[in-house]
């Protein structure tokens, strides 16, 4: 008997990061008190600048095997809140980042990192929603918090093809939301609509710059997944006190505003943290992805892959070729 398993493994060498797949012992795996068998992981935005040799703004620490989300079924635990069978999913944390991630079979994690699944969705689902669904869910929950709702008018979402963009649309569209995508990706448009996008817009309209400071009100809110001169330009087109939900820089990391759409109009710019988000908001986020997210839609929005495709997809998501959610089966 052995307790081998495959990984994928990020190493350092004289010509960059390599990374590959290997064999691995549960002595090797660092940090925390409960063993988990990963059932599935995920491929997102983060996953693809780290599996390309992103070292410097990504892993800080190899040899480190990445993957930012995971989901699987406790095997050990030293800890009084998880036992053995227990269905667990790990999102954020720095995983891939300063800690071991989920890209491998087998994980150890402080048991502080756990979430347990909750009743109504399975291990595959938990992985289908992952780091992408949740964050979406926390985008979400902070435009309520500013007292937005159905009847506040139009909700855009931008990079509305990509995992959060995808399950944020999803949400506010049950939610009684009138929803407007933005896409650079005509083909998606009728994912989109299905989705329960109502409008559909070009991405192409979100970067053109008008020179002024504010633009006419558009739109009541908005949920940001890309950043860069895109929110930008959103800022100056929401409409008083509306907010946008700012969670994602695929677009660049500069935003260039005045303070005219915040002390004119009493726009908000909510920054969403998914990585490092309390626990009690994290269990609420996942009991209203339970409730709010149609699981018909998830299903839609996934594709399930083998483990031996991640190294592949993970340069198509980079080039923003990838749609949905991608759920990579570790042990397949």
């Amino acid at each position: 008997m052995t307790d081998s398993f495959k990984a994928l493994l990020a190493t350092e060498t004289d010509d960059g990061v390599s990374v590959d797949f290997t064999d691995l012992e549960t002595d090797a795996l660092p940090q925390g008190n409960v063993l988990i068998d990963v059932a599935y992981s995920t491929l997102n935005y983060k996953d693809g600048l780290a599996l390309n040799g992103n070292k410097g703004r990504i892993m800080r620490n190899l040899p480190m095997v990445p993957g930012i989300d995971l989901a699987g079924t406790v095997t050990q635990s030293d800890s009084s809140d998880y036992a053995v069978g227990d269905a667990v999913v790990v999102n954020g944390w720095g995983l891939s980042e300063t800690a071991w991630g989920g890209y491998s079979q087998k994980a150890r994690m402080k048991s502080d990192w756990l979430i347990k699944i909750p009743a109504g969705i399975d291990i595959r689902q938990a992985m289908a929603i992952g780091t992408a669904g949740y964050t979406a869910m926390l985008c979400v929950m902070a435009l309520e918090q500013m007292g937005m709702g159905p009847d506040s008018g139009e909700i855009l979402v931008t990079g509305a093809a990509g995992g959060v963009g995808s399950v944020a649309i999803a949400i506010l569209a049950k939610l009684g939301y009138s929803v407007t995508a933005a896409t650079g990706r005509a083909e998606t448009h009728d994912y989109l609509k299905d989705l329960g996008a109502a409008n559909l817009i070009g991405r192409d309209e979100l970067e053109e710059d008008s020179g002024r400071p504010m633009d006419k009100p558009r739109w009541a809110g908005a949920v940001d997944t890309v950043g860069g001169d895109i929110l930008s330009h959103v800022l100056k087109a929401i409409s008083p006190f509306g907010s946008v939900a700012a969670c994602g820089n695929a677009a660049g990391l500069k935003v260039e505003t005045t303070v005219l759409p915040f002390i004119l109009r009493g726009v908000n710019l909510l920054g969403v943290n998914s990585v490092f988000c309390p626990v009690p908001r994290r269990v609420e986020a996942w009991k209203r992805l339970v409730t709010d997210l149609p699981l018909d839609k998830l299903e839609s929005m996934t594709e399930v892959v083998p483990f031996a495709d991640v190294l592949g997809l993970s340069k198509e998501i980079l080039k923003g070729q990838v749609r949905g959610r991608i759920v990579v089966d570790v042990n397949s």
